[in-house]
């Protein structure tokens, strides 16, 4: 693999991290990353009532794209990833729980997050030869956050499957705001994206949604210049087309 694979974290490590956040928990006992209501266990996000009403995205799904089949035509049709899936619809309890990492620091839903995409992934998609590539981060928004969401949930999603990160992509200069935006102003505002060094052969980007794809496209393209042989997609969520 590339210069960039690296191994997943030690057991131990994390195991601290597990051991610090009960005692955390006996302090500042958890709640519902939804309606806030005090949880029993550290690594629990959500309540049961919440929990229950998580969009899971049933039935037939699109191998390409992600969304529910049929998806004629197919909005993945043209990208450079050959696969893509994410176990949630963007919407409700799902939708918090993105939010609550990306942008209110709620850093242990990120465990939980892989836990779902792990138990769920679709047969071969985190086979063993398969590395992790976290889709990069805006500089300026990771500096104003002090952390990378995706980074945490690559990270997260490495100790559940046992597949290392290969940290191969760099995001060049500042992207564009997407959230909000149509379709074709996404697609015509991918931000720069490019390989640093060789990429694996079968790389599995990671990121926390799939909107409209440019974003993976994009880190698609990057990673067969340098060599990735095929690419798939993993999110945790995937927005519905209206």
């Amino acid at each position: 693999m590339g210069g960039g694979t690296l191994p997943i974290s030690g057991g131990a490590s994390w195991a601290v991290r597990r051991a610090l956040a009960e005692l955390r928990a006996i302090v500042v006992p958890p709640v519902c990353v939804t309606c806030r209501v005090v949880l029993g266990a550290a690594e629990e996000i959500l309540c049961p009532s919440c929990r229950r009403r998580l969009p899971w995205l049933a039935g037939p799904l699109c191998e390409r794209c992600g969304l529910p089949a049929p998806c004629r035509p197919c909005p993945a049709r043209r990208a450079a990833f050959d696969a893509s899936w994410a176990p949630l619809a963007h919407e409700g309890v799902a939708g918090t729980i993105v939010r609550a990492l990306k942008y209110d620091a709620r850093l242990c839903v990120a465990d939980a997050m892989a836990a779902q995409l792990a138990a769920g992934a679709p047969n071969g998609m985190l086979a063993a030869g398969a590395a992790l590539v976290p889709v990069p981060a805006d500089p300026a928004r990771r500096r104003a956050r002090g952390y990378a969401h995706v980074e945490l949930l690559a990270a997260a999603l490495a100790r559940r499957s046992r597949l290392p990160i290969a940290r191969c992509l760099h995001q060049a200069g500042n992207a564009p705001a997407q959230a909000g935006r149509r379709r074709t102003e996404r697609l015509a505002r991918q931000p720069g994206i490019r390989a640093v060094g060789r990429a694996p052969p079968a790389p599995v980007l990671v990121d926390d949604v799939h909107t409209t794809g440019a974003t993976l496209d994009a880190c698609a393209r990057a990673l067969r210049g340098a060599g990735a042989q095929r690419v798939a997609a993993v999110t945790y969520t995937r927005a519905l087309r209206r």
